[in-house]
């Protein structure tokens, strides 16, 4: 059977977890109040989408195109990233909450994350160059080998990351992000909560 095309067309309050969302092309579609937990989104292709108040917790991604696609206040967890198509892969998140995701080597650039939980987040040889974390929570988020030049993490908190080990040339962080950059050594920071 042909994969379906689907424009400009709104899905709300549907639950894919019995009724799966049909394979295909969705280009400029909104998703409002869908439950995607644990579907199967292998090869789906999403374009200019977004997604607002979804749960697409544990869903499978291998070979999903995810193309200029918006996630708004969605609970997203343990999704892996890394296995969408890379071709075009691009998308922002504000308020989601995006914990044991893995974006394991993936080209990020300039993606923003507003207002979202990433803790134990995977960004291990990511490339997050010009990225923005905007007020985000990283606590025991991966960073290793991660291209951080020029991204702005400085209104986000309980990260822990080694300069040593990533590339960070030109990125901001705040006085009060400083702890998470010395970590490594086991020190005390006065003056700093």
């Amino acid at each position: 059977m042909e994969p379906i095309y689907i424009d400009n067309q709104t899905f709300e309050k549907m639950d894919f977890r019995d009724n799966p969302l049909e394979e295909g092309e969705y280009e400029k579609c909104l998703f409002k109040n869908c439950d995607f937990s644990g579907s199967d989104l292998s090869d789906f292709k999403f374009t200019d989408c977004e997604f607002v108040r979804c749960n697409l917790s544990l869903a499978k991604l291998a070979g999903t195109a995810i193309r200029d696609v918006q996630f708004k206040d969605c609970k997203m967890l343990g999704l892996h990233f890394e296995n969408c198509n890379e071709f075009g892969l691009a998308f922002g998140f504000d308020n989601c909450q995006l914990n044991h995701c893995s974006f394991f080597h993936t080209k990020l650039k300039k993606t923003e994350f507003r207002n979202s939980q990433l803790h134990e987040a995977d960004f291990a040889r990511c490339d997050l160059s010009q990225s923005l974390f905007d007020n985000c929570d990283l606590l025991r988020a991966t960073f290793d080998q991660t291209n951080l030049e020029k991204a702005n993490l400085s209104t986000s908190f309980n990260y822990a990351l080694d300069p040593e080990l990533n590339r960070i040339k030109k990125a901001k962080f705040s006085i009060f992000g400083i702890p998470g950059l010395l970590d490594k050594y086991d020190i005390v920071i006065e003056g700093i909560d």
